[in-house]
Order: C-alpha cells, then sequence, then structure tokens
C-alpha cells in the first residue's frame, strides 16, 4: 500500500519558488490562493487539513483559520507574525513556527544600508547623475555617519545585529524596549522619546503589532529633530506614515530609510515625491541566503510538528499558550 504525503494548505506562493517546488516534492499541497472561489473551497475541504503554510507577509487570517476545524500547526516563512490572527489561532490551539535568527544579519546589513545612503543621499545622488545635473551644479554635502549617536528601538536580535555594526562605525548605541536587556553592554533609555531626543540615528527593529502601532509619531519625529535620520526595517505600523512625511516635507527631520510601510505595496504618495527618504520594497531579508535558510526552516518545523506535535521555533504568543496547557 503506497503511503499518502500528509495534506498541506499553502495560503499562497511562497517568496522563494524553490520552497514551492519543495513542498509539492514532499508533501500534498493544495495552493489557497489558486482556488477560483476561496471561501467554497474552504466549505467544502477545509475539514482535510491539519497544516497550513503561509508567510509574514501574507499571514493568515481569521476566516481562515475558522474554516480549517482540524488545524493543529502553522508554519510562517518570516519572522514577523502580526499578520497572522493571533486571537483566532489560540482558539483553536494550533501551534505557530516560524523563522527567527536566520535572517538577522541580513536585515542588520539592510538597516546600515539605508542609514548611510540617507545620510550621504547616494540614492538622490545616483538619480542627480543619472538627470545629468552634474555638468550644470554640485550635488552639495550630507551627513557623515561615522561616529554618531545610534538608538535601536527594539534590542532583540536583529537590534543587536544592528549595534555590532554600529561598533565598525565608532558610533554610541543605546536603545529602548519594554524591559533592559540583561547582559546588553548597552545604554538603555527608559522611554523612546528620550532615545529619539538622544539619537543622531534611529532605527527601528521593534515587533509589529498592535502593542506597538504609530509609537514613532509626531513627538517623536520632533524629538529626533531637524538633523536626525529614522531607518525603519522592522513594520511599516510601528510609524505614523502621515506624521513621517510630514516630518520629511517640513525638513522636521533630516531624513530617513524605510523597507517597510503601512500598507504594503503602497507608501503613502507623499513618501514618493520626497527626495529626502529612502524607499525600499521589503527586502531586508531577501538575500539567496537568507531566503534559502528561512525555507529550511519552514521545512523543519512542518517535519518536526508532524512527527512531535512541536515546531523547531515556535512564534512566543503560540509557545506561552501550548506551556500553559500542558501545565494545566
Amino acid at each position: 500500500m503506497t503511503h499518502r504525503p500528509p495534506r498541506i494548505l499553502q495560503y499562497g506562493r511562497m517568496p522563494l519558488p524553490a520552497l514551492d517546488h519543495e513542498l509539492a516534492a514532499q508533501f500534498d499541497v493544495t495552493v489557497l490562493s489558486e482556488q477560483p472561489d476561496r471561501a467554497g473551497f474552504l466549505a467544502a475541504h477545509g475539514a482535510d487539513f491539519e497544516c497550513v503554510v503561509t508567510s509574514a507577509a501574507m499571514g493568515l487570517p481569521g476566516d481562515v483559520v475558522r474554516a480549517l476545524p482540524r488545524l493543529r500547526f502553522v508554519s510562517s516563512f518570516g519572522v514577523g507574525f502580526d499578520a497572522l490572527d493571533q486571537a483566532a489561532l489560540l482558539e483553536c490551539g494550533a501551534r505557530v513556527g516560524y523563522t527567527p535568527g536566520v535572517l538577522d544579519d541580513c536585515v542588520a546589513d539592510m538597516a546600515f544600508a539605508l542609514l548611510l545612503d540617507a545620510a550621504r543621499s547616494l540614492s538622490a545622488a545616483d538619480r542627480f547623475v543619472r538627470r545629468g545635473d552634474w555638468s550644470r551644479q554640485r550635488f552639495g554635502v550630507h551627513t557623515r555617519a561615522s561616529g554618531k549617536r545610534l538608538g535601536i528601538f527594539g534590542m532583540g536580535r536583529i537590534g543587536a545585529a544592528v549595534a555590532r555594526r554600529a561598533a565598525g562605525f565608532d558610533m554610541q548605541v543605546a536603545y529602548h524596549n519594554r524591559r533592559p536587556v540583561e547582559g546588553s553592554p548597552h545604554q538603555y533609555l527608559p522611554s523612546l522619546m528620550e532615545l529619539a531626543r538622544w539619537a543622531d540615528f534611529l532605527v527601528i527593529t521593534a515587533a509589529g503589532g498592535d502593542s506597538t502601532r504609530h509609537l514613532v509619531n509626531a513627538e517623536v519625529l520632533d524629538a529626533l529633530g531637524p538633523q536626525g535620520f529614522l531607518v525603519n526595517v522592522a513594520r511599516g505600523s510601528v510609524v505614523d506614515e502621515a506624521a513621517l512625511a510630514a516630518a520629511l516635507q517640513q525638513r522636521r527631520i533630516a531624513g530617513a530609510g524605510l523597507d517597510v510601510f503601512e500598507d504594503e505595496p503602497h507608501p503613502l504618495p507623499a513618501l514618493l515625491a520626497l527626495d529626502n527618504v529612502v524607499l525600499a520594497p521589503h527586502i531586508a531579508s531577501g538575500t539567496q541566503e537568507t531566503c534559502r535558510a528561512m525555507a529550511d526552516l519552514v521545512l523543519q518545523n512542518l517535519h518536526s510538528c508532524l512527527a512531535t506535535g512541536v515546531p523547531v521555533q515556535e512564534v512566543p504568543w503560540s509557545a506561552a499558550a501550548a506551556r500553559q496547557a500542558h501545565s494545566a
């Protein structure tokens, strides 16, 4: 008798096409986004699936979770989990795996790429040369990065990787979290406002979600000030994008580098017209090396949960709920 591979519901195509092929080779996969009538398919076949694969960018909405009465595991490609419906997943008791750790270096690299570009206006300089303006005028002088004060909002693994890179630029580093990080060599400031007031460059590496939504607002940007720069490689929801656009337009801050936005893939139109902001299409983890490592962890999480019921790397609130259920 031929053994049938486990059935997997794939919410949509994955960021790494090779992972689509590997999932299809190892499992009996149905891609939900390719069903002509998604709601009808879920109504008819939702009970057939115990496992879902998705990504941090796609997330997993509550209506899909509730249409899967036997759901017990989700494997997500990415480190963010604010687009996963936490309440619905906790209610059904599904374990949720994700892919932290493997993308820290590439995201930290991107943070510094945006920081240097914003400070030295490299993207604007490229446009200046391509337009032929160099033969008519000077580009002007911009801002030094080395030796400056770097504030990190969110001193987790990615924040720590950013701090390590700052050492190579002889920068002073301070940070703000909900609580100090034990053993961190860097100065802890008890409020985001104090960090912004202290910093020349404010880098956001905090988690997304309701608890951090719009924490970087007009008041924080004013504290950063007209010589300060903002860099966001975390989640667009952490920054009030309209307030940021206004601060950039009015030169209440010097510049910004953004890899994430509130409504992706649609940055606020006001940002598109500004030369003092560098815009990237959410590509901080988009290197061949990191995507491969993330894909491997998606597969490891799937195989581990199918074999043991526990993913290799589990979203914190999912792991906490599992521990509570086990101790009850």
